[in-house]
Formats: C-alpha cells, sequence, structure tokens
C-alpha cells in the first residue's frame, strides 16, 4: 500500500502564520498525527504532498520515510494527487489522506483499504443529518455509488441526499493514474476534483466499495481555530476513554491534557487539570494532584505529587512525596522515599534515598546522599555569573535552615550545618559547622520615630 498524504492548504481561515497542517493537536503538528497513522498501517511509502510557501511544512516534520512531492500552484484536490503519482507504483493499492483530518483511525482505514483491489475502488463514507458543505454520494436504484456531486454543482435533489464523501479512498496506483489524466476542470471552482474519479471507476467496471469510520470524529476536518479547539477536546476525551478502560482513574476526563504519550501502571489516579507533556510513565499506585505539569519524567510506584507541582525530564523512584508547588528541572533524579515540599525547586541534581527539603529550598547542581535533611531556606550557590560548579552532600547530613552552601564544597558524612550558615569551604564529617555574626545586644537603643510633616 502506498499512502499520499495531501497538506497543501494555505489555511487562510485559521488567521496565522503557521501553515495549517502544522497547527498543533495535543501540541503536535496536525500533519504528525496524520503521518503516525499512517506509518502504522505499514505502508510501503508516504508521498505529503505541500504547496507553495510550505516548505515550513517539509523541514519540520522531514524524516527518511516521507517522499514529498510539491502542488504549486494549487488547482484542487484532483491535481494535488497528481503531484504525488510521479512517487507511486503501479500494482499497488494508493490509501488518500488529509493532513488536516488528524483524528483518522487505523481500524477504519485498515477496513477501507481492505476493501480496494484491481478490481474495486473504496470510499469513506459517513451519514450527517446536516451535510452542508459536503460532497454527496448518488446512488442508482440498485444501491451503487454511481458518482460524487459537489454541493456547489448539485441540484437542489441531490443536496437532500445525507451520505456525504469523506474525501479518504483507496484505488488502485495504476487505474487511478489513467483517472486522474483525464480530469476536467469544468464546474464551478475551475478545479481538478479528485471526487471526479469516482464516476469514471463506474464507466471502467470497477465496483464501487462504502466503508464507515468507528467513529464520525474521526472523518472531522479543521479550516479554523474555533474547529480545531473542538478537535483537542474530542482528542483529549479520546485519551482520557483510553485510559480509564485500561484502569486509570481520571477524576474529570474533561479536565485532563495529554500532549504526548502517557503510559500508567495498576491503579494510578489523576486528578483535575493535570497536563502531560512528551514521554511520561507513571508506575503502580502513583497519585497525581490537580493542576500538575508532567514533562519527560518517570514517576516511581507509590509516589504522589501534590497539587500545582511541576515535573520536567526528571526520573522519581518508588514512594516520593512531592509538593504542593513543587518543581523539579531537567536533570533531576530522586532515589526512593525523597520528599520535596512547598516551594522547594532542583535542578540537574541527585538525591538519594530517605532524604528530605520539605520547605522553601533550592537544590541545584548538586550530589545529595542517604537520609539527608535539608532544612528550610537553604540554598545551593552554584553559579558565580558566569560558571556552574557542584555541591556534594554525603549520607546523614542535617542542615539547618537558611543555610547557603558556596559551591564548589562538600559537607562530610553525618555532618551537621548550623542554621544561618554560609559555607565556603568543605565541612568535616560528624562535626557541627557554624558561619554567624556575633549577636548583640544594644542597651538603651531607640526606634526611630517618624517625623511629622508640617
Amino acid at each position: 500500500m502506498e499512502v499520499i498524504v495531501l497538506a497543501a492548504g494555505q489555511g487562510k481561515r485559521m488567521r496565522s502564520v503557521l501553515p495549517k497542517v502544522l497547527q498543533p493537536l495535543a501540541a503536535r503538528p496536525m500533519l504528525a498525527h496524520v503521518l503516525d497513522t499512517a506509518r502504522a498501517l505499514d505502508a510501503r511509502r508516504i508521498v505529503v504532498v505541500y504547496g507553495h510557501g510550505g516548505e515550513v511544512v517539509r523541514e519540520a516534520l522531514a524524516a527518511p520515510d516521507l517522499a514529498w512531492a510539491r502542488q504549486d500552484p494549487p488547482q484542487g484536490t484532483g491535481h494535488a494527487v497528481q503531484q504525488a503519482m510521479p512517487l507511486v507504483e503501479d500494482g499497488d493499492i494508493a490509501l488518500i489522506l488529509y493532513g488536516d483530518v488528524p483524528l483518522i483511525g487505523q481500524a477504519s482505514l485498515r477496513r477501507l483499504s481492505a476493501a480496494a483491489s484491481d478490481r474495486s475502488l473504496a470510499l469513506l463514507t459517513v451519514e450527517m443529518a446536516d451535510p452542508t458543505g459536503y460532497g454527496r454520494i448518488l446512488r442508482d436504484a440498485a444501491g451503487k455509488v454511481t458518482r460524487i456531486v459537489e454541493e456547489k454543482d448539485a441540484t437542489p435533489e441531490e443536496r437532500r441526499v445525507t451520505e456525504v464523501n469523506t474525501g479518504i479512498l483507496a484505488a488502485p496506483v495504476a487505474r487511478l493514474r489513467q483517472w486522474l489524466a483525464n480530469l476536467k476542470n469544468n464546474n464551478a471552482q475551475g478545479e481538478y476534483y479528485l471526487t471526479d474519479i469516482i464516476a469514471m471507476a463506474v464507466a471502467d467496471g470497477l465496483e464501487v466499495i462504502t466503508t464507515r469510520p468507528d467513529a464520525f470524529e474521526e472523518t472531522l476536518g479543521v479550516n479554523n481555530k474555533t474547529q480545531l479547539a473542538e478537535l483537542e477536546r474530542i482528542h483529549q476525551r479520546n485519551t482520557a476513554r483510553r485510559l480509564t478502560d485500561e484502569g486509570v482513574t481520571v477524576i474529570d476526563p474533561a479536565r485532563l491534557d495529554v500532549r504526548g504519550n502517557l503510559v500508567c501502571g495498576h491503579d494510578v489516579e489523576i486528578d483535575i487539570n493535570c497536563i502531560f507533556e512528551g514521554d511520561v510513565e507513571l508506575g503502580d499506585g502513583v497519585r497525581i494532584g490537580a493542576n500538575c505539569i508532567i514533562r519527560n519524567a518517570k514517576i516511581g510506584a507509590g509516589t504522589r505529587i501534590a497539587a500545582f507541582s511541576q515535573i520536567e525530564d526528571t526520573v522519581m523512584g518508588e514512594a516520593c512525596v512531592i509538593g504542593p508547588y513543587a518543581r523539579t528541572r531537567p536533570g533531576t533524579v530522586l532515589g526512593t522515599d525523597v520528599h520535596l515540599g512547598n516551594f522547594v525547586e532542583v535542578k540537574n541534581s541527585v538525591i538519594a534515598d530517605h532524604s528530605k527539603a520539605n520547605h522553601l529550598a533550592y537544590v541545584g547542581d548538586a550530589d545529595i546522599g542517604q537520609r539527608v535533611n535539608v532544612g528550610a531556606g537553604t540554598i545551593t550557590c552554584n553559579y558565580d555569573g558566569a560558571n556552574k560548579f557542584r555541591t556534594i552532600i554525603e549520607d546523614d547530613v542535617f542542615i539547618g535552615s537558611d543555610t547557603q552552601l558556596v559551591a564548589p564544597v562538600r559537607v562530610g558524612r553525618g555532618a551537621t550545618l548550623g542554621a544561618g550558615t554560609t559555607l565556603t569551604k568543605d565541612a568535616p564529617a560528624e562535626q557541627l559547622t557554624v558561619s554567624r555574626a556575633r549577636q548583640l545586644s544594644l542597651a538603651g537603643w531607640k526606634r526611630p520615630v517618624k517625623v511629622k510633616k508640617a
């Protein structure tokens, strides 16, 4: 099978400098969703037809398994498919898809392509209560498809037909090549309609077989931002349904956004307004609180992430307790039973098992051992304005509140840093290190009094 994806539309109604097929659905270009589906069908070749000025499309999605054909100027869907024909081979079935119809499903396309052969052409059609704007499927008295008529060229009687063309079809390449060569543009739009090949197929004695998608929403296209937003909700609803079918507890499926690949273990619970981006893996029993953002992360079994936390490029072990309002940045690796409390930020650091930073701390470019207590207000001063340096904190260290560790610095095993310490030299193991100004009390000191204005 060969797949031809039409992606040359300018998308003027999107009111955007970004080409229509690059408009994001679940944080990925619409065309990327279509290409993923085409790849899942094990197509021998995928040809993308792009338009004038659409080089940005090719640059954005270039891949070794894609061939590209340019349509310039645009002269209709039939003309677009013509541009791809030099890149496909006779003897195969050509499946025609659209870069702005991103929700089309694999199962629906497998049925469609299976219905096409050397002696048949297959159409994907749907029934619509209001078919305004769509090409109508016309059948004879025996119920066989005879042709498709576009709405602008249809008679009032033909416009009452409710079976419509989705534009998605499968046809033998050799026949398709022949039909495309005979297309005419004597219609209201002055374009070469791909739909005109249906009548040609009938005239050549081929059977035109129609199939239906699993869901009507699969065939919806996008022409403006309103429709794009509607498809986003459909996509997210479908994702939520898949997760709940797999046993995930999604507190409110209408308030979930998955913008990548989310894999969940058993008994995972996700609260409202959570966003998952990139590749995210949640282990068994993970609980995600409300309003969290998790991007490219692996979360170990039994970990709890409280509300309003942001996790990015992070690996967490089992039974961690994170948040609320915690943030882990790229390069963070947490062991088992690590606690990061409210307003704790960690970046490019490794924190080993059973260590805790429960309040108001910044840990950057650090290696923290096991069973370390990081007091409230602690900061690793990792940046001197030009370069970054690393802080090493060994096992069983206790760091008092409001401590600054000026890297590069090492705190030895079992050491204690007194509250308020500014550490600029290595702290020895098993000792108390304190760095404070002397405390003074001044007898007779008077607090200033505000001078009243005249």
